[in-house]
Parts: C-alpha cells; structure tokens; sequence
C-alpha cells in the first residue's frame, strides 16, 4: 500500500511540474507572440493580457506547490541555525504543523472567494476566469496537506498534523458557510461567524508574537505574512478573510509582475549553462594586466547575474564556486575572497532588469523607467567603491598581473559576445519603447534559450528542465510571499496606518535628515529580518506618504530603500547572504560576518551617500524626462 501511495505521488507530483512548466513556457511564449504580431500587423493578439495574467496566477500556485514539496520555501531561520539537531527537528515540526494549520485556512477562504467573489460569466479566452482560479484553493490545499505530511511524526502523535489541518477547518466556518450558503447565510452560522471576529480581537497580540517567534524559528515567510493578514483581518469591525484570497488573486494577475518568473528563468539559464565560465574568462582577459583586475572581474559578473535573477543567493551558489577558486588561483587572501564574493552577491539589484526595481516602482506608482535610471548611478558608484577597495587590497598584498594578450582577449570575447550583448539588448529595447517590460522579460527566455541551447549548446533540450527544476523554487517562493504580503500590505493601508503614522513622525520630527539617519537605520533592520520582496510590499506603503510629507522624490525614495536592503543582505546577526555564504564555503558564520565587515562598512558609506545626495538617484531621470 504504501509503495503505491508513493507511486500514485510520484504521479501527482509530474502532472504538477508539467503543469507548471507549461504555464511557465506559455507565459513566455502569449507575450512573445503579441510583440511579434504587433510589429507585423500593428495589431496585437485579442486578450493577450489577460491570457497572460492568468498564466502568471497558475505559475504563482504551482511553482507554490512545488516549492513546498522541496522544502525551499523562504525562512529566517534564526532559532534553528544555532540549535542542536534533536531541537531543530522539533522545531520544524512545530512549524510544519502552524504552517499547515494556517494554510488550510487561506485555501477554504480561496474557495469562498472563487464561489462568491469571481463571475462565472466573465471568460479569459474562450475559459471561465473562475477555472483559473480554482488553482488557489487547491494550491494551497495542497500545500497545507505537504507541510501536514513533513512532520514525519511516529505513534500517537501521528494525529497531530491530521488534528492541524482539522483545527484549520475549524477556524474557516465563516468562509464554509459562505461556500455552502452564499449571501443567504442563516442567522445563527452569521452570529457564530461574528463570534469568531470577537474571538480573534481578543487574541490578535499574543498570536501575532506567537508569529513571530515561528518567523525565527524558521516557518515559511509566507506562511507567517498570510497568518498575520488572516489574524488581523478576521480580528477588524467586518474584516472577512476571504479578503486574503482575493488580494492573492489581484497580485498574481498584475501585469507588472510578469516579467518577474521571466527575468528569473533568463538568470537560471545563464547560471545552468557555461556562460559565467565564459565571462570569468573574458573580463579576466581584459583586466588581469591592471592591479586588481580579477576583482573587476568578479563585481562586474556577479552584478550581472543578480540583476536578472533578483535574488543574491543564486549568484553565490552558483559563482561562488568558480570565482572563489579563481581568486585563490591568483594568490587573494582566503578571508579577502570570501568577504569579497559574499558582499557582492547583491550588488546588481541596482541594475535592470532587477526585480526588486520592478516591485518598487509597482508598489509606489511610479514609473518603473524612472526607478530603473534612478538605480544606475546608485549602483555604478558601489561597483565602483568595491572595485576601488579591491584594487587597493591588491596593490598591498602584491598580487601578480598578467601581461595583456590581444589574442587570448579577442578570442574570449568572442566566446562570451552573446552574453555580453543581453543587457544592452534588452535595455535598448525596454528604454526605446519598442517593446514593453513582460515583453522584453519574454525576448530575454528566448535569448538566452536559443544562445545557450542552439548556439553555444551548454545546454542540450533534455537539460531544460533541470533549468525548470532549479528556476521554480525561487519563482514559488517569491511570488508567494508577494500574494501573502499584499493581503497584509491591503490590511495596513484599509486601517490608514500610513496616515497615522504620517502624522506621528511629523509631529515628533521636523528635520528631513533626521528623518532619513531613522530611515536608513529601520530598513537596515528590516533587511536583516525580513526578505527583500516582503519588505518592499509591506513597508513600502508606509514610506511612501512620509516620503511626501518630507518632499523626498518618490525615485530617490525608492533607490535608499533598496540600498538599504541590498546592505541589510549583509549586517548581523540574520543577513541573509551570510548564511548563505557560510554554506557555499563551508566556513563557520561568525568567520564569514568578520571576512565581511570590510565590505560592509563600503556598502554603509555608499547608502549615506545615496540618502544625502539625491542627484545621484534623480539626475538620469530628469535627463531623460527633459529628452524623450
């Protein structure tokens, strides 16, 4: 029996990566096809958007799925990171079991929410918007059943996880009532319904600690957001919590974040394929004659990648390894090396594509052109700071130079033009107008797809979706915290916490620079606790009007938090890239926090200078404001 249950999961399992993977190819593909079409005909496919809005939601709930099936859900993790092994179990355990709780909540109010909430006459295509949405409940079903099943709990306490998703149902009698009853709810199921309102007010400080500490302990970052909005909406005069669902589904039809699973595959074909090899060759071939050239090697390059996989962990794992060996090759300092590849690991969310920008500029409502210029200069100055320490470090450490070859650099470039030539392609394409941001996200998959597996065949058609495999933990994981923190962000704007604290801040502080010294210190901290696509969803709302009220430009705005965050990566005692780098190099944690400091402190200076000098973060774009 228990050999066919596995084989009939195996089964289930495929069918959710076929899935998956197809949306994920469609989404590429609806966008590409409308580009085309467009500049062809001048005219595009009917219902392209919403074709692919809805492609993004069943990428959103599958890449969820499949995500919680590895295990790679974003955490903190702080707790377990310094615990024993026997009390790691346990408390994996006991967020396995919350996490389950919590989501079997969210799937029963997804399904009040897809009965009640969504027209069954309105069609994307010739398909019910309402099939579409039936992913979500089923989604997160799923994945409450997953994180039920991970406790992997013997005798007697086998019950506990059934008891979990038991108690979750409990807690979801509002949104039952509402599947089974509609708007016509008896009295007595809507007064018990109030009752659990009353209920959860009543609660709504001690659970939300509770939340907190599991954050720590290691629950799944978006299990802790959706529990928070689900508490504290349940716990608001008429909150439903349905309301989550129904901002689950708002964020993962949005345009805007289309282009985000795009830019991320594109990253994940680059790092599967040969083409960091190639460009560690080319730009060690052009720069190693100068003082510090592998330094401008490995900036340059590790900018590059995380810019277009948004997220700093894939640059260190999947570079680290070459880079690190590379410069240990030319005599760097161990403790150099690592400080120096943990540090950069992040250095290109200042650049586009980088999805932090994109979310930014969603977020704000501004244009996302403009936050993508206000970031260049920003960026170019860190990339800048780090090559001038690197360089300097190099010089009293009398690392060796090679002696510049025409022909080994000519033939290295050539190896590596189709790599070089994506960002200015994409670039170029994006800034002319010519196409717009999802579209480029599209042209970049099939760039990189046609290079790597046509071309230059690193990769052979049997290795895609192993690209897939890789890409998708990180599509799920980030678009799940996005749907979650938007319900969360939705509950913080409804009770008008910005204005309130808009009002606080400017009563008590009269200086804007004061203000900002605040601002840097509490997105240092955020940073370090939450992950950056949380944060820019939850925090930026409240920013933004205490942005205005202090008359700081919505771009330069964007481009401190940003910064900041991109340093929070690297502070103790929780950045996320010092965990990661102390797995990457298997190097105890409190070596790779000391191998750090220096870099951090660079990266402290460069954020003042950002926050003070709002030209660097304006210039470009009111250049090209003044020069359509």
């Amino acid at each position: 029996m228990e050999e066919q249950a596995r084989r009939k999961e195996g089964v289930l399992y495929t069918i959710e990566q076929v899935l998956c993977y197809g949306s994920l190819i469609g989404l590429a593909l609806v966008p590409a096809a409308s580009s085309v079409v467009r500049l062809l005909f001048k005219t595009g496919i009917s219902d392209a958007t919403g074709m692919m809005n809805h492609l993004l939601l069943e990428v959103g709930l599958f890449s969820g799925m499949i995500t919680t099936k590895t295990g790679e859900h974003l955490s903190i993790a702080l707790v377990q990171n310094f615990c024993p092994s026997t009390i790691k179990t346990r408390i994996s355990i006991v967020t396995s079991l919350l996490s389950a709780f919590i989501l079997t909540i969210i799937a029963f109010s997804a399904a009040s929410f897809v009965k009640i909430g969504l027209s069954p006459w309105k069609m994307i295509g010739f398909i019910p918007n309402q099939v579409f949405a039936l992913i979500i409940p089923i989604g997160y079903g799923a994945m409450a059943v997953r994180f039920a099943r991970r406790t992997q709990v013997k005798g007697a306490a086998r019950i506990m996880p059934v008891l979990a998703i038991l108690l979750g149902t409990a807690c979801s009698f509002p949104m039952i009532a509402k599947i089974i009853w509609g708007f016509d709810t008896p009295d007595w199921a809507y007064d018990l319904g109030e009752q659990f309102s009353v209920f959860a007010d009543y609660l709504k400080i001690p659970v939300a600690v509770v939340l907190i500490i599991a954050a720590l302990a290691g629950a799944p970052l978006f299990v802790v957001l959706g529990g928070l909005a689900i508490l504290l909406i349940q716990a608001s005069p008429g909150g439903e919590i349905d309301v989550v669902a129904n901002q689950v589904y708002i964020t993962l039809t949005k345009d805007s974040f289309i282009a985000i699973p795009l830019f991320t595959l594109t990253g994940f074909f680059l790092s599967e394929s040969k083409a960091g090899e190639r460009l560690v060759q080319t730009f060690k071939s052009l720069f190693s004659w100068i003082p510090g050239g592998m330094i401008i090697a490995t900036v340059v390059i590790c900018a590059f990648f995380t810019s277009f996989t948004g997220a700093s962990g894939v640059t260190i794992l999947a570079l680290g390894g070459i880079l690190h060996t590379i410069l240990k090759d030319v005599r760097y300092p161990d403790r150099f090396s690592i400080g120096l590849l943990t540090s950069v690991g992040s250095i290109g969310l200042l650049f586009p594509p980088s999805i932090p920008i994109i979310l930014v500029g969603t977020a704000s409502q501004t244009n996302i052109i403009h936050v993508f210029l206000g970031g260049i200069l920003p960026g170019v100055i860190l990339v800048i700071a780090v090559i001038v320490f690197g360089i300097i470090a190099s010089v009293k450490t009398k690392i060796p130079i090679e002696p510049f070859e025409l022909k080994k650099a000519g033939i290295a470039l050539k190896n590596s033009v189709f790599e070089m030539l994506l960002p200015f392609l994409l670039i170029a394409g994006y800034f002319s107008g010519i196409l717009s941001l999802v579209e480029i996200g599209a042209a970049a998959v099939f760039y990189v797809f046609i290079v790597e597996v046509c071309i230059n065949r690193d990769l052979s058609l049997r290795d895609v979706p192993k690209v897939f495999a890789k890409a998708v933990p990180i599509i799920g994981g980030v678009l799940s915290i996005l749907a979650l923190s938007q319900a969360l962000s939705y509950y913080i704007v409804d009770t008008q916490a910005p204005e309130n604290l808009v009002h606080w801040m400017h009563t008590a502080i009269q200086s804007k620079y004061i203000f900002l010294l605040l601002l840097n210190v509490t997105l240092l901290v955020v940073g370090c606790l939450m992950d950056i696509f949380s944060a820019i969803l939850i925090v930026l709302p409240l920013v933004i009007p205490l942005g205005q009220a202090y008359g700081i430009d919505p771009v330069h705005l964007g481009i401190i938090f940003i910064t900041n965050l991109e340093v929070g990566f690297l502070t103790p005692p929780v950045g996320m890239n010092l965990f990661l780098a102390s797995y990457r190099f298997k190097k105890p944690f409190i070596e790779i926090c000391r191998d750090v400091f220096p870099f951090l402190f660079i990266q402290f200076a460069v954020v003042l200078l950002v926050t003070y000098a709002p030209w660097f973060s304006t210039f470009l774009v009111r250049l090209f404001a003044s020069n359509p």
